[in-house]
């Protein structure tokens, strides 16, 4: 017999009103937000970035596609990891139904990484995945966008991620990242990625906008940790399932890993 909290159809209703008021101030709220998002500063991209992609060697402007924004996801996987972040992978189940729609309202998805691209491309056909995946492997595009760091700089506390500085890096079971979970969720995570926790906490998640006018990238915007739930397909649906997300540590996996149901 369920333990949760039960009653008449009239008291679900009444319910649900005040419930729906309460979502449509969320609903304007988020829509102010996205307002101030875009009317952020743009500042110019001045270093050359270059990057590896399946169609050969790209410029920043390159990853546009002839469109005039772009959308990076900065997806965890570093030169030493074994497979992507499987958490990271979680998110990107969604490119692929995303990226037909955004190309024809003038926005190119694509994701970035550290590792080199072979990784990157074997991996995404692993995955089924056919968004654009770029390799910044050797460059300085991870570290200027606060997702990529030097062991030199996890040892001493310079890592600056999600708009603030991270005390220096030791061994604990939350491996400097913060988390909501229970368990060892980073210990979990670099597990999956093949590698130890310290080398897994080197990358990080995030999402940086990009604009390209008169021959000019912009920087528009970039959010990290979990400024990217939004962008998490899966947690918007499990938010209105009855138990909501229900979670007691690293549940998911990657979609090929789960047991058949």
């Amino acid at each position: 017999m369920t333990t949760h909290k039960t009653g008449t159809r009239q008291q679900w209703t009444a319910a649900r009103l005040a419930l729906l008021e309460a979502e449509k101030e969320l609903t304007r709220r988020s829509d102010e937000l996205a307002r101030r998002r875009q009317e952020l500063p743009w500042v110019r991209v001045e270093k050359a970035y270059q990057f590896e992609t399946a169609e050969g060697r790209a410029t920043l402007a390159d990853l546009f596609q002839g469109r005039s924004q772009l959308l990076v996801y900065h997806f965890m996987f570093g030169p030493d990891y074994a497979a992507g972040c499987a958490t990271c992978s979680t998110i990107a189940d969604g490119f692929d139904g995303f990226v037909s729609h955004l190309a024809h309202h003038d926005v190119t998805l694509a994701a970035v990484s550290r590792a080199p691209l072979a990784k990157l491309l074997a991996y995404r056909q692993r995955m089924g995945w056919k968004f654009p995946w770029a390799s910044s492997f050797g460059g300085d595009f991870n570290a200027d966008f606060n997702v990529g760091f030097t062991p030199e700089e996890q040892r001493q506390g310079g890592i600056e991620y999600n708009y603030r500085r991270e005390p220096a890096w030791e061994v604990r079971g939350d491996a400097g990242m913060a988390s909501r979970m229970s368990g060892d969720p980073v210990g979990d995570n670099a597990a999956m990625a093949g590698t130890d926790p310290a080398t897994y906490t080197r990358e990080r998640p995030g999402m940086s906008a990009f604009a390209l006018e008169d021959g000019v990238v912009y920087h528009a915007y970039s959010a990290y940790a979990r400024g990217l739930d939004g962008l998490w397909g899966m947690y918007q649906w499990l938010d209105r399932a009855p138990r909501g997300r229900n979670e007691t540590g690293v549940w998911w996996r990657r979609h090929d890993e789960y047991a058949q149901r």
